[in-house]
């Protein structure tokens, strides 16, 4: 048999074996392998553990409630007389929605095809919404602190908010940059693939920093006492946070991040 054949006979199992093919793999073109749909294909492969299913919809149940009570509280309060600023909190809200799902929709997968559907995913739901609304956002605070003469980034909320907004284009560049055209960018091939593990570690700690800011934006704000009652408060900005993070983190696989 050819060094070729061996190759291709690899199952997606010795694969992932292969420390230095990990999740990098997520690269495979899904069209190779085929016959079935992707989605078929997909559900035919077990790739949960225990608790996977639970925290994935503890993490999208907890950014539900935040985002529905940042609406409603929003919408209840006059949002034409607030100008640009009705937008910062509804669009923020909605672009971390976005963004917890596309980060669960990612976290299992193991095999060559769901994770290529998997990244598809990942980057529709982060760079095709997620990403394009959470800038929006950011710019309308930045618009009514303009209009207002308001000081910029005064709190802690505004500072640790545009921090993370720094971190977000940072975070866009090394992840697109590492995986589109083969990681051209970054050298391709193994110079390239190294770098996706940075990419995830610095996607979980950004989480976080989020969700710090949007704690700090719902729950101690002046925006969130005058206009929300304290038990809503705590159901949305501390309770629906920790949700979130928690389901999320409950998915982490910490073998997909090796640094050593």
């Amino acid at each position: 048999m050819s060094r070729r054949q061996i190759t291709r006979s690899k199952s997606p199992a010795a694969m992932n074996a292969d420390p230095d093919a990990e999740d990098y793999e997520l690269l495979l073109p899904s069209e190779q392998q085929t016959g079935k749909p992707r989605d078929q294909e997909e559900q035919l492969i077990s790739e949960g553990r225990s608790g996977d299913s639970v925290a994935y919809y503890l993490a999208l149940t907890g950014a539900g409630v935040f985002t529905a009570v940042t609406w409603v509280v929003v919408l209840l309060n006059n949002p034409l007389n607030v100008g640009w600023f009705a937008f910062h909190p509804t669009l923020q809200s909605l672009s971390l929605l976005l963004l917890t799902y596309g980060i669960l929709t990612l976290q299992p997968t193991s095999q060559p095809k769901t994770k290529a559907a998997g990244l598809a995913r990942h980057q529709y739901a982060i760079l095709g919404a997620g990403f394009p609304i959470i800038f929006l956002g950011t710019l309308a605070i930045v618009l009514n602190k303009y209009v207002h003469g308001a000081v910029h980034f005064k709190s802690w909320h505004g500072k640790i908010g545009i921090a993370s907004m720094v971190w977000i284009f940072g975070q866009v560049i090394l992840g697109g940059g590492s995986v589109w055209f083969g990681g051209a960018a970054f050298g391709g091939g193994s110079k390239a693939k190294a770098l996706w593990k940075y990419h995830r570690l610095s996607g979980y700690l950004l989480f976080l920093s989020l969700m710090v800011t949007c704690n700090l934006g719902g729950f101690w704000s002046n925006w969130g006492n005058n206009n929300c009652p304290s038990v809503i408060r705590i159901i949305a900005y501390i309770v629906s946070l920790a949700a979130m993070t928690i389901g999320l983190y409950i998915r982490v696989r910490p073998s997909k991040m090796k640094f050593y």
